[in-house]
């Protein structure tokens, strides 16, 4: 029969995990995430206001699997950097993490277009073959700028949801069983083109995707906070068991703005449970109101 003091001991072990459980979600919940070096404006990591109490990732933007020559064309997974390299290099990732223990660095793969506008496709020669150039560059490219994750965001395909899957999925779990890196996103949005590719990616390897940046800037102008509630609550259901973070852009596109509710709806999501983390496109199209949403959403996060 069990002493009291065994009973005790258990009771105190009980209370000790539940709490740590509930300060390691309170700590994911203050996940702070932006996109950073697409539109070459000249933005720095040291531009960006970053709050200590937050995990803060940049997601340089974009490594593409695409020639820099024009016209710019698919490699078959063989990427090269595209993002402001000269204002965003491997010195500063390592100067911007060294100051902030808070922060890590991730880089986006593909985006909407590269060069002159030319949309960049998912377009491989096999699945093999673009998963082999894959792993190669991308590791390549993660040691170089000493980077903690990757995030997918192709926009546009040239292959079945299926192949994409598989392709990406097999991408994924060689970088994390080999330790290339710690942890990987995805950036869908709500388009019949679209969505059926990361959704077959999240129903064969769900399980290898650590966060949903899911870009509720895509819906319309003039969101309402309940629209965007319900919104979420789709999402949600469609990435059933992610973390589905939530999101603004700064660049004049629609969505729910911080003007017309967002951190209404994020209180509302805080109060339910549901809010991940939040994160922004993106610092470039920022820098112009000097990073006042970046201030705010960090604040926020902070603050419960």
């Amino acid at each position: 029969m069990d002493s009291p003091r065994l009973k005790n001991l258990s009771t105190l072990l009980l209370h000790f995990l539940v709490n740590n459980l509930l300060l390691s979600q309170a700590v994911q919940e203050r996940l702070f995430r932006e996109y950073i070096g697409a539109e070459e404006k000249n933005v720095r990591f040291s531009d960006v206001p970053i709050n200590s109490s937050v995990e803060f990732h940049f997601l340089l933007s974009f490594a593409i699997d695409y020639t820099d020559k024009a016209p710019p064309t698919p490699t078959n997974g063989d990427f090269r950097v595209y993002w402001d390299s000269d204002n965003l290099s491997p010195s500063q990732v390592s100067a911007i993490k060294a100051k902030n223990s808070n922060v890590k660095v991730a880089m986006s793969l593909a985006g909407d277009t590269v060069g002159d506008n030319t949309h960049v496709y998912f377009n491989p020669t096999s699945v093999s073959s673009w998963v082999a150039n894959a792993i190669r560059s991308i590791t390549r490219i993660v040691n170089e700028y000493n980077l903690d994750g990757i995030d997918i965001d192709y926009e546009h395909f040239s292959s079945d949801p299926d192949t994409f899957a598989e392709c990406i999925g097999r991408l994924m779990f060689h970088l994390k069983e080999n330790q290339v890196v710690s942890f990987t996103s995805i950036a869908p949005y709500e388009d019949d083109s679209v969505q059926p590719y990361y959704l077959a990616l999240w129903r064969k390897y769900g399980h290898l995707i650590d966060y949903v940046n899911f870009q509720f800037y895509a819906y319309p102008k003039g969101t309402t906070v309940s629209q965007f509630l319900k919104y979420f609550d789709t999402q949600t259901s469609n990435y059933y068991g992610g973390k589905v973070l939530v999101s603004f852009g700064t660049d004049g596109s629609g969505g729910l703005s911080p003007k017309n509710g967002f951190f209404k709806a994020c209180s509302i999501l805080r109060k339910q449970g549901k809010l991940h983390g939040i994160f922004i496109w993106s610092a470039d199209d920022s820098k112009k109101a000097n990073f006042q949403y970046e201030r705010q959403s960090q604040y926020f996060l902070a603050s419960q």
